[in-house]
Formats: structure tokens, C-alpha cells, sequence
């Protein structure tokens, strides 16, 4: 069995169904349904079977499917220590990004990282944070970047802060705060328990929830529009003319802080193009990428 056959397997048990496991992996129903046989006649045994309820893995079945994702990410290791043995910087680097940090700063970093190296790849995966520490935990990206303070007992770096504030198109007074609309937005819960406890820090009653949105620009949008009020981190807001910003602060009167990190297992850095990575962000001031970003913004 080759890689393909294996990733068959390990789509195939997650979907239970022959045609979306055929679409995800953009072949055919017969092709895939013949390489299935062909596994089934290698290990001489019957791996699944189609029912009117989907795919019905066989206990043999279901102990290869299992192994698929060991055997995948063996494979993927080994095809990386060959390409680092070579000692040149090439190949491809698995990354995991919040969406908060996908929309202002990985594009960027990596146009300036490809720049300088231009026979690296990237695979990247879009989510939310906790997500991105589950991927980098099991090693199936090789570092994230997550825009919340997750207990992280690898090796982690403090790439930047910003505060988090009240948005308005209108003028307020934070003491009326509560009887006044909000757009609330979908986040990272330790982003949310951050701004809950400012809130129940200064007021007895619970917000007036005008709005529920999907997303963090969802909600900048309907802000725009003068809709109501948000409470969000300042990048996002760059560019909005008119705009009215209170910044958040706790009792001891100190800012409070969206803080995002990078986060990676330090064996990686046996890898040379792991390495070259991570001592570039290092190097990286991201200073000069937010002011190449509220740039853009205030072009737009």
C-alpha cells in the first residue's frame, strides 16, 4: 500500500460514505471502489460494506482505518527528515493559524517569508485557536500561531499585543453601557471569559444583546453601520473614519491585552526549514506588518 491507499482508508472511515469520500479526494466512485478491492486483496480480508445507512466498516476494517493516520504521519515525518538531510531550505511547512491572525498577519509573513526562500511550500489550516493548539499538541501542523493565552508547555513566543475596546460610530457613556445595543460576535472562548470579566467587574446587570454575528468583521461591519456597539480588538478596526474607541482597562487601571503567540514542539527545530522558519519570525518585527496593515486598510 502506498500513501494514497492509506489516506482512502482514513477518509473513507471518517465520511461512511463512497461518494463523499470519492469527492474529497477528487477521484471516482469505480476508481475508488477498485483500489478498495485492491487493499482488501492485499491484506486478504473485507474491509467494509456499503449498507442503505452509508459504509459499515468490519472490525478488520476498522483496525486499518485506525492505523491510517499513524501510518500517514510517519510517512509525511520521514519524507521531512529525508528533505532536511539535504540541508537546503525547501519543502513544505504545515501551519495553524486563528482566523483573527490569518486576516491580518500571516498573508504577509509569508509573501516576505517565500520571498527570501522560494522553494518552500505552506499548508495551512484556518480555526479557531483552541483548534490550532490541538493540531501543533498532536503534531499535525508544525507551529501555530493562536491569538489567546492557552497553557502551552512547548516552546511559545509573545509576537505581539493590542488592546481590546468599546467600538462605536457614536459617542457613549461607559456608565449607560448595559441599556445600550450590542453586537456580540463568535470567539475564542478565553477571549470571551476576557471581556466577560471586565464587564462583571464594573456592572451588576448583563449586556443588551441586540445582535448575535458569526464573525469578529461581521460584527466591524454592523458597528460601521452605526447598528450598535462592539467590543473587539483595535486592528480590526483601523480605517473606520468617525469611529468612537473606549479602551478597555482593568481595576488596576492597566490595558487589557489581546495577546498572540506562537506555539511549537522544540524537536522540530532538528528540521532545517522548521528552523529557518521559526528564527525568521523571531527576526520578524510585526510593528512594520501592522503599519503595512492599517495601511491597506485605510486604502480600501
Amino acid at each position: 500500500m502506498d500513501d494514497r491507499d492509506w489516506r482512502i482508508l482514513q477518509v473513507l472511515f471518517e465520511q461512511k460514505n463512497i461518494t463523499k469520500t470519492a469527492q474529497a479526494l477528487f477521484i471516482s466512485q469505480p476508481a475508488l471502489t477498485a483500489r478498495l478491492r485492491q487493499i482488501e486483496a492485499e491484506f486478504g480480508v473485507k474491509i467494509a460494506y456499503r449498507t442503505s445507512k452509508g459504509v459499515q466498516f468490519t472490525p478488520q476494517g476498522e483496525y486499518l482505518a485506525k492505523c491510517a493516520a499513524q501510518t500517514l504521519f510517519n510517512l509525511r515525518q520521514i519524507k521531512e527528515q529525508v528533505m532536511n538531510l539535504e540541508n537546503k531550505v525547501a519543502g513544505t511547512l504545515r501551519l495553524g493559524a486563528s482566523s483573527y491572525f490569518t486576516m491580518f498577519m500571516l498573508p504577509p509573513l509569508l509573501k516576505l517569508f517565500q520571498r527570501q526562500y522560494p522553494d518552500v511550500e505552506f499548508k495551512v489550516t484556518t480555526t479557531w485557536s483552541k483548534d490550532i493548539h490541538t493540531l501543533v499538541y498532536n503534531q499535525e501542523v508544525h507551529v501555530g500561531f493562536v491569538s489567546s493565552d492557552y497553557d502551552w508547555q512547548g516552546q511559545k513566543l509573545l509576537l505581539f499585543e493590542e488592546p481590546i475596546c468599546i467600538a462605536s460610530m457614536n459617542k457613549i457613556d461607559v456608565r449607560n453601557l448595559p441599556n445600550l445595543p450590542r453586537i456580540n460576535y463568535q470567539t475564542d472562548a478565553l477571549i470571551k471569559n476576557l471581556i466577560d470579566k471586565w464587564w462583571r467587574e464594573r456592572f451588576s446587570q448583563p449586556p443588551t444583546i441586540n445582535m448575535e454575528v458569526d464573525r469578529l468583521v461581521t460584527c466591524k461591519e454592523m458597528v460601521k453601520n452605526g447598528l450598535g456597539y462592539g467590543i473587539m480588538p483595535h486592528l480590526i478596526l483601523n480605517g473606520i473614519e468617525n469611529l468612537h474607541k473606549i479602551y478597555l482597562t482593568d481595576k488596576q487601571g492597566k490595558s487589557v491585552q489581546r495577546k498572540t503567540w506562537m506555539i511549537y514542539h522544540q524537536e522540530f527545530l532538528e528540521m532545517n526549514l522548521f528552523k529557518v522558519f521559526v528564527n525568521f519570525v523571531k527576526k520578524m518585527n510585526f510593528t512594520d506588518i501592522l503599519q503595512i496593515v492599517c495601511l491597506t486598510f485605510v486604502i480600501q
